[in-house]
C-alpha cells in the first residue's frame, strides 16, 4: 500500500508506518497541477496547502483515503471524494498553539511597532519618541470572533497580560462564555465596537465568508489592531483598506487575497497600503512543534484507518444514511453466510446502507447488523431464516431515522 506526502511535513512521525507495510513517498513539490499524474496507484493521500481538485481525485483509482495535514479541508474537493467514497480527514486543533503564538506576536508588535522600530534602527535612527507612543495591552478589551481551540488558546493568553476578552461566534452562547471564563457578544458588529483589538478565529464556510464587512469594520475603535491568521476569505479586503486608513486601523495578517505559490516573486498585497500593517506569509502553523504534532496526528489516523474500525476527525460520513431499518443477524461465523443473506436481500430489491459485525469468544457465532434501505419483508425474512447457519433474525425500525 503506498502513501504519497504532497506537500512539506515532518516525516519522523510517519516513519512508524512503516511497520504496518506502507511504502512512504514523499513529494513536496507536487502542485495542484502535477499532482493528477502522481496518483495513480496512490491509497493514502497526505496534503497540507495542495489543492486536491476532482479531476486529481477521478484519476487516482487506488485512493482510499485523504488527509489533511491541518485543521479544515478547503483545498480537498470534498465532494468529489464522496462521490467515490474516498474518507477525508483532517488534524483540527493541533496547529492551534503556533496559531495563538503568532497572533499575541502580531498584537505585541503593532502595539509597539516593533518592526518599524527595528528597522528605524537598522537605517541608524535612534527613534526612541517616535516609537515611545504605544497605548499598551493590559486592561485593553480583546474581541475574539471564534471560540474553537485557537481562539481559546489566544484567550487564555491575552488574559495573562491583563486583557479584558470578549467573544462571539454563532454557535457560542452567554452560559458558555461564562463557563469559559470571557464575556459574551451578542453580534459580530457588537464584538467589533467594543474591541481595541479584533482577532478573528473563525472557520471558512458559506456563512462566514465575508462575514467581516464594512458594517463591521466600521463598528471597530479608531486605531483599533484587527488581526487576521484565519481565512483571507472572512474579510472584505476592500473595505479594510479603506476602513483602515479612514480610522487609523493597524492591521496583523497572515492570510492574504489571492496567495502566490511558494517561492514566487513579485507578490505585494495591495492590503499592505492600508495604513500600519504587518504581514507574514501564512506561517501561522509553521513551527517545528505544530508540524511534529500534524504529523503524528496524520499517523494516528493511518494507523486508525489500517488497523481500527473508526476513523478520526473523518468529515465526508453521513451524519444519518438513507437506512430506514436494522436488520439484526445472529448465525455461525462461516464462509459465505452474510453472501448468501446479501444475496437475498438484494433479490428483495433492498438496500444495504451499513454493515456492522461482531464474532463472539471462539469464533462460533457472530452478529451481524445490517441497515436496510427499507423494511424486508416476510417472504424476505422467511428465505434467510431458511439457512442453516441462521440462528435468529429481527427487524428493528430506526425512529430517529423513519
Amino acid at each position: 500500500m503506498r502513501i504519497l506526502i504532497a506537500d512539506k511535513l515532518s516525516t519522523k512521525p510517519l516513519e512508524q508506518l512503516a511497520v504496518l507495510g506502507l511504502k512512504i513517498e514523499y513529494r513536496p513539490e507536487l502542485d495542484a497541477e502535477s499532482l493528477r499524474g502522481a496518483l495513480t496507484d496512490v491509497n493514502i493521500l497526505v496534503v497540507r496547502s495542495t489543492k486536491v481538485t476532482r479531476t486529481a481525485i477521478e484519476s487516482a483509482p487506488a485512493l482510499n483515503l485523504i488527509v489533511r495535514a491541518g485543521a479544515g479541508v478547503n483545498t480537498i474537493d470534498v465532494e468529489a471524494a464522496s462521490d467515490r467514497g474516498i474518507y477525508v480527514s483532517n488534524c483540527p486543533g493541533k496547529n492551534a498553539p503556533a496559531v495563538a503564538e503568532l497572533v499575541m506576536g502580531l498584537i505585541l508588535s503593532l502595539d509597539r511597532r516593533i518592526v518599524d522600530a527595528t528597522v528605524a534602527l537598522r537605517e541608524g535612527r535612534w527613534a526612541k519618541t517616535e516609537f515611545s507612543d504605544a497605548r499598551g495591552l493590559y486592561g485593553r478589551r480583546l474581541g475574539l470572533a471564534g471560540l474553537g481551540s485557537i481562539g481559546r488558546l489566544v484567550a487564555e493568553r491575552a488574559q495573562a497580560f491583563g486583557m479584558r476578552v470578549t467573544a462571539w461566534s454563532r454557535s457560542l452562547t452567554a452560559a458558555r462564555a461564562r463557563e469559559m471564563g470571557v464575556e459574551y457578544a451578542t453580534s459580530l458588529v457588537e464584538l467589533a465596537r467594543q474591541s481595541d483589538v479584533l482577532s478573528l478565529h473563525l472557520p471558512l464556510t458559506g456563512a462566514t465568508r465575508g462575514v467581516v464587512d464594512r458594517r463591521v469594520l466600521e463598528a471597530l475603535p479608531e486605531r483599533a489592531i484587527l488581526i487576521n491568521a484565519a481565512r483571507s476569505e472572512l474579510v472584505d479586503y476592500t473595505a479594510l483598506g479603506d476602513v483602515g486608513k479612514a480610522k487609523g486601523l493597524r492591521l496583523g495578517l497572515d492570510v492574504f487575497d489571492e496567495e502566490p505559490a511558494q517561492g514566487e516573486a513579485n507578490y505585494r498585497p495591495r492590503i499592505l497600503d492600508a495604513g500600519l500593517v504587518y504581514g507574514t506569509p501564512h506561517i501561522g502553523a509553521s513551527t517545528e512543534q505544530a508540524q511534529d504534532a500534524i504529523a503524528t496526528e496524520v499517523a494516528r489516523i493511518v494507523r486508525c484507518f489500517l488497523t481500527e474500525e473508526e476513523l478520526p476527525n473523518v468529515v465526508n460520513i453521513c451524519k444519518s444514511t438513507p437506512a430506514r431499518y436494522c436488520l439484526v443477524l445472529r448465525a455461525r461465523d462461516r464462509v459465505g453466510v452474510l453472501a448468501n443473506v446479501a444475496s437475498v436481500i438484494k433479490r428483495h430489491g433492498l438496500n444495504i446502507e451499513e454493515v456492522h459485525n461482531t464474532v463472539f469468544q471462539g469464533a462460533v457465532a457472530a452478529c451481524t447488523k445490517l441497515r436496510l434501505s427499507g423494511r424486508p419483508s416476510e417472504d424476505c425474512l422467511q428465505e434467510i431464516r431458511a439457512f442453516e447457519e441462521v440462528l435468529h433474525v429481527d427487524v428493528v425500525a430506526l425512529p430517529n431515522l423513519a
